[in-house]
């Protein structure tokens, strides 16, 4: 399969903690691929150097070919990666279409002086983002809600709305940390519904979750990591028999 994203040797030190050390990993197009790993085994320090909100150590990432390594993060985003946090990150007392529509700020053309006088070009822009972004909330299920402050939201729907927000700048990637952290049976189906949904009509996905019944059931390969090293890749099937997986992570049936 065509490979979108890949790593070579990845390292990220602070001091002397190597959060990531020497991780290759090669991402195939229109597939999801799963990280795991226990608490404190660098799968967000990587999700932040493959974005650019830390620069690598040692390593090399690039991006359909395209060496990508410590550019700055919207630049990362301008070529097509996206991403949700592990945290939340919504601006409360604004609407649900308002969240969105501010998404759409690395593509807009639209400069201070536009925003302060509302000349053409400011307008032009509100009217695209309105539209455009009117589509995502629809495409993430959250309609009927479009006017209701982000705070007033459950929880899985700020996820969701989260999703959309990253995919205002439609991306070719999307990379999600712990999407269904904190949710109900429900809310997590509908996440991974959602998830599947998105996969299913091209976009790529990288999922950091520490929910194995998601990752082994939504996921087409898995990297494992502990301590900052790669231990393990493969398929769910491949991942969930390695010795290695069980002792660091998985765990032994009884």
């Amino acid at each position: 399969m065509e490979s979108i994203l890949r790593t070579e040797n990845l390292c990220k030190y602070f001091g002397g903690l190597k959060a990531v050390q020497d991780v290759s990993i090669n991402v195939s197009k229109g597939i999801i691929q799963g990280i795991i790993g226990p608490n404190g085994a660098g799968k967000t320090t990587l999700f932040n150097v493959l974005t650019g909100t830390y620069n690598s150590t040692k390593g090399k990432v690039y991006f359909k070919d395209r060496n990508i390594t410590n550019f700055k993060p919207e630049k990362v985003t301008k070529l097509g990666i996206s991403r949700t946090f592990q945290n939340i990150k919504l601006f409360k007392n604004m609407s649900v279409l308002d969240n969105v529509k501010i998404g759409f700020h690395t593509q807009t053309k639209t400069k201070m002086l536009d925003a302060i006088f509302h000349t053409k070009t400011y307008k032009n822009d509100d009217r695209i983002c309105e539209e455009r972004g009117q589509e995502l909330i629809e495409r993430v299920g959250l309609s009927d809600l479009k006017e209701e402050f982000a705070s007033n939201l459950a929880y899985g729907n700020q996820r969701k709305l989260e999703i959309a927000r990253a995919l205002a700048v439609n991306p070719d990637i999307l990379l999600v940390d712990e999407p269904t952290a904190g949710m109900n049976h429900i809310e997590t189906r509908n996440v991974v519904e959602l998830l599947e949904k998105l996969n299913s009509e091209g976009l790529t996905v990288i999922i950091i979750e520490h929910d194995m019944s998601v990752i082994m059931n939504l996921c087409h390969s898995i990297l494992v990591l502990n301590h900052g090293q790669k231990i393990s890749e493969g398929s769910p099937e491949q991942v969930r028999r390695d010795e290695n997986v069980i002792e660091a992570y998985l765990g032994r049936e009884e």
